[in-house]
């Protein structure tokens, strides 16, 4: 709705202006639309503030008492002309006009306080250029005229120098807004468009009275649009971050930026050459000398910030302003040198699920999101620590000195400030991040301090997204153990240490034999057998998921061949592989699995591709690998339904052919408990979308019994069979026997046998147990 009504009211003011414009000069009800359209705009600056709730909310109260000032003036000045038939000056009317100003300025010093944090010397200058310049025009062309001229009473003399005044300080504001950093969102464009135009009638104004006169018109019809682009500001969704301190505090010296100072720098003998063309017996060569002087020595401050923002860039990273990792090490370096080790803290923080904010929005959002996520951590790290940007969507804090629990502290109010949601790209994203901690406590170098953080910061990833973790040197034996397993997993595929066994998936309820789940095995030479939940994760951290991956799928296509060949063996099927969010994200995994179906004559149909929703939730280039999966012919099924981001739109967006019901929901599904009510949706699910769907995980034959009643025509786990070895598998097939007993010794042994003769379950066909 904030985005209709902001694009609402722009087009009823500016229709409101046009009909303004339309209505014969000296009409009454001319000046009430006027002045409605002046009230509106108040009213909807205060309406925006409430409905928004910006964080310096006295910016845009101060916007509106003026617009409202400003209204009250001009009241008072109708009321004069068609009332009392009077065109005093000044008059009480005046009075308000020039009240108004000064609550104005208090809001744009409020709005450029906030967004610059004292800290933007460059643009500071950059504002001072364009305003002495501007300046020297300014007091050529009006305040000197009016100053010299003594036919005006000495109240209007000092009313008509306050606007004149008024109107520069006006006009100084909107230069520092310009030249300061901050993002350029809608609601500032509309701001500065709202003020330059109050600024440029105003100005015209005054020229027209001081040389020929004022007859309304084009000036009038500013005025108006002013108040209607504030409006507009005020209503726009971005106006709640428009106050924030921006990060990038040296504002780049770019074309357009040096193109402006020139010009305003050219002030100076513009306003000489002015004077001596319109009246050379009087040329006020003092004050342009001064502002000449003033423009030189503001240029000459401006190149030297320049060469020190030029040395600054190699310590600090260009697109948030903090700390680089240059700049990191040489404070690290100097908190260790100065205090015990063991007050030194590092924090190294991790945004989760950046890549899928940059892939789904593109980098432009996610640079912005970065910049917002630098200035969160800056202002909840507080004035003594040191924040800087490692790389990508990695950040660090440096905490010296500091005691243990003060940097937990820290890093709860970082997680906090995380927490709010993130105005980036016109929109609010929420982002959340992991983080790891540690301390100096026996160190004496930098790298030691980054490398513990580093270690707590994995320790934290491998607990689950937003997590944080502290280093403690057991975290140094697990990594070490992990390095080592890696080397050992890298080995054994190539040593043949690692082997596949198949699960039967069924159809209910008789039992046939539907298809088959590959699971990798490893058995060591030294260590036994290595359970999958500790070298698949040593996988995935490695990135050996990729080539384990590859080795699965051909070694599953090529055995399914191999059973295609047996003598009187049923047809498997399908048969389903397990395949990693890292697998997915390889640019050419399709291509890897096109060559594999050729090469084993797999037939693609055959071949079912399981995934969880949390890798393809973030679309990108995971969600691109599966679509292509797709248009091969290969059957995509979404794993562990249920467990992850459970969106439903996924159903739309992701090719998916099965759906497999996590174990959870399938555990205490005959209790009648939420996991019931949660199996029953699923499945009305899968039947209004046409998917089939797989109950995982069912161990007794009373789950099997309620799943059937419920609708699901296919199941697996350990009441049908255990995974078994190949070549029991293949027995199954050929229907020489093959029992739940058997296989690779995994779970419970009470599991249910499939008679190999007629493959059929314990199930009949009304569901009573045979």
């Amino acid at each position: 709705m904030s985005g209709r009504l902001w694009r609402l009211w722009l087009v009823v003011g500016l229709l409101a202006t046009g009909g303004y414009l339309l209505i014969p000069a000296e009409r009454w009800y001319g000046d009430l639309l006027y002045n409605s359209i002046g009230l509106a705009s108040a009213l909807v600056i205060v309406a925006g503030t409430r409905r928004h709730r910006p964080g310096r909310r006295a910016v845009w109260y101060c916007f509106a008492a003026g617009e409202a000032t400003w209204v009250v003036g001009d009241t008072l000045f109708s009321y004069y002309r068609y009332v009392l038939h009077r065109d005093p000056f000044p008059s009480v009317a005046d009075v308000c006009y020039l009240g108004a100003y000064p609550v104005i300025m208090v809001g744009l010093v409020i709005l450029t306080r906030g967004r610059t944090s004292g800290r933007d010397r460059a643009g500071l200058i950059d504002a001072c250029v364009i305003v002495t310049g501007l300046g020297l025009l300014y007091w050529t062309l009006l305040i000197r005229p009016i100053a010299l001229d003594t036919s005006v009473s000495p109240g209007g003399w000092l009313l008509s120098l306050g606007y004149l005044v008024a109107d520069l300080v006006m006009i100084a504001m909107i230069a520092r807004l310009l030249t300061g950093p901050g993002a350029r969102t809608a609601s500032y464009r509309f701001l500065i468009a709202a003020i330059l135009l109050l600024a440029v009638s105003d100005v015209t104004y005054a020229l027209l009275n001081a040389y020929s006169g004022y007859h309304g018109g084009a000036v009038d019809a500013g005025w108006l649009l002013s108040y209607v682009l504030w409006g507009a500001a005020a209503l726009h969704p971005s106006m709640r971050t428009l106050s924030e301190p921006a990060t990038e505090v040296v504002p780049h010296l770019t074309r357009s930026r040096l193109v402006l100072l020139a010009g305003a720098a050219l002030l100076a003998p513009t306003a000489l050459v002015g004077q001596g063309l319109y009246d050379p017996g009087h040329i006020d060569w003092i004050t342009i000398s001064v502002g000449a002087v003033v423009l030189i020595m503001l240029v000459l401050a401006r190149l030297s910030g320049l060469v020190s923002h030029v040395q600054d860039q190699a310590t600090h990273d260009e697109l948030t302003g903090l700390g680089n990792r240059r700049l990191l090490h040489r404070r690290m370096a100097e908190a260790l040198a100065v205090g015990a080790p063991e007050a030194v803290h590092l924090a190294v923080i991790d945004l989760d699920d950046f890549k899928m904010i940059n892939d789904r929005l593109g980098h432009h959002v996610g640079d912005e999101l970065l910049v917002a996520v630098a200035r969160r951590l800056t202002a909840a790290a507080g004035t003594g620590a040191a924040v800087a940007r490692l790389g990508g969507d990695e950040f660090a804090i440096l905490l010296a000195p500091c005691t243990r629990d003060g940097a937990d502290a820290v890093l709860a109010r970082v997680a906090e400030a995380l927490r709010r949601p993130v105005w980036a790209g016109g929109q609010e994203l929420l982002v959340l991040a992991s983080a790891g901690v540690g301390d100096a406590a026996g160190a004496t170098q930098p790298r030691e301090l980054l490398r513990r953080a580093d270690v707590a910061l994995d320790a934290a990833k491998d607990r689950g997204k937003h997590q944080v973790a502290r280093y403690d040197p057991e975290l140094d034996r697990h990594a070490t153990e992990d390095a080592h397993l890696g080397a050992q997993l890298r080995k054994a595929i190539d040593a043949g240490e690692l082997y596949l066994v198949y699960q039967p998936i069924v159809e209910l309820p008789h039992g046939r034999l539907a298809g088959a789940e590959v699971l990798v095995r490893w058995r060591h030479p030294e260590r036994g057998s290595v359970a999958p939940d500790v070298f698949i994760p040593v996988a995935e951290r490695s990135g050996l998921i990729v080539p384990l991956g590859e080795w699965v799928l051909r070694e599953a296509c090529e055995q399914a061949a191999r059973w295609r060949c047996l003598p009187d063996a049923v047809p498997l099927e399908k048969i389903s592989v397990n395949v990693s969010a890292r697998q997915l994200c390889e640019p050419e995994f399709p291509d890897t699995v096109a060559r594999i179906i050729r090469d084993t004559g797999m037939e693609p149909s055959r071949l079912v591709v399981e995934v969880t929703e949390t890798a393809v939730f973030g679309g990108g280039t995971a969600m691109e690998s599966v679509r292509a999966l797709h248009r091969l012919g290969v059957t995509i099924a979404l794993d562990d339904f249920g467990t992850g981001h459970s969106s439903l739109g996924l159903l739309r967006t992701c090719p998916v052919d099965i759906l497999k019901v996590d174990k959870s929901f399938v555990d205490e599904v005959a209790s009648g408990s939420d996991q019931d009510v949660i199996a029953t949706a699923l499945i009305h699910i899968a039947n209004g979308m046409g998917l089939q769907a797989v109950a995982e995980g069912v161990e007794t034959v009373a789950q099997a019994d309620h799943l059937y009643r419920l609708g699901y025509h296919f199941a697996q786990g350990y009441h049908f069979a255990r995974p078994l070895p190949a070549e029991e598998f293949g027995r199954l097939l050929r229907g020489d026997g093959g029992s739940a007993g058997g296989g690779d010794g995994d779970g419970p042994t009470a599991g249910a046998k499939i008679p190999a003769m007629s493959r059929t379950l314990l199930l009949s066909h009304d569901g009573k147990q045979q």
